[in-house]
């Protein structure tokens, strides 16, 4: 007995390593390099990805009709109504005087419904558009739609983001993974580097 015991240690290691080489297919590491490459991060100086996208009322934005009055602040966030988006989309709201007053416009965008931003805006009374991205084509575009984890769980969603983009349609500044407090300063500080 003691000898079969020895040969399954020994059979076990080589288990695990076929497992090992079956999760790691060809061509991963370029495909991940890929991943980097095209990651929100990574765009700044860069022409913004071009988007026409309903708000919550049906009417179609696009970038150039954005872009063509001043800067602007496109924020990417996951989900309406949510604690996070919520804090996030008020401080905006309140401090969009500040924004406005450096020649900028706010504009959030989810892969939410136009319905479910009409509610978001009436109960959070939101004075800037939320656009409807609901096939997330946008978001990846942008390099925001990505893999996430939550209590173990993974799946696809939108990572927080905001992108500062001048009258010229080009990213002049990314906040990657956005910590909601004291995110709108940061923002109104690149608005006033833009000069």
């Amino acid at each position: 007995m003691a000898s079969s015991k020895k040969t399954l240690k020994k059979s076990r290691p080589a288990a695990k390593d076929k497992r090992a080489k079956k999760s790691a297919p060809k061509g991963s590491a370029p495909k991940r390099a890929a991943a980097v490459a095209s990651s929100g991060a990574s765009m700044e100086g860069r022409k913004a990805p071009p988007f026409a996208l309903p708000d919550r009322e049906g009417s179609v934005i696009s970038l150039s009709d954005l872009t063509a009055s001043g800067n602007l602040v496109l924020y990417f966030y996951p989900k309406d109504m949510t604690p996070g988006c919520t804090i996030e989309a008020c401080s905006f709201r309140d401090h969009l005087a500040a924004i406005r007053a450096l020649g900028a416009h706010v504009v959030g965008m989810s892969g939410d419904s136009e319905a479910s931003h009409q509610k978001f805006t009436d109960k959070y009374e939101l004075n800037f558009p939320l656009l409807a991205d609901k096939d997330n084509k946008v978001a990846k575009a942008y390099g925001v739609y990505k893999m996430k984890s939550l209590y173990g769980r993974q799946f696809m969603g939108i990572e927080r983001t905001t992108f500062v983009i001048d009258r010229a349609g080009v990213i002049r500044k990314v906040f990657p993974k956005v910590k909601v407090s004291g995110h709108t300063d940061e923002v109104i500080e690149a608005l006033r580097s833009l000069g």
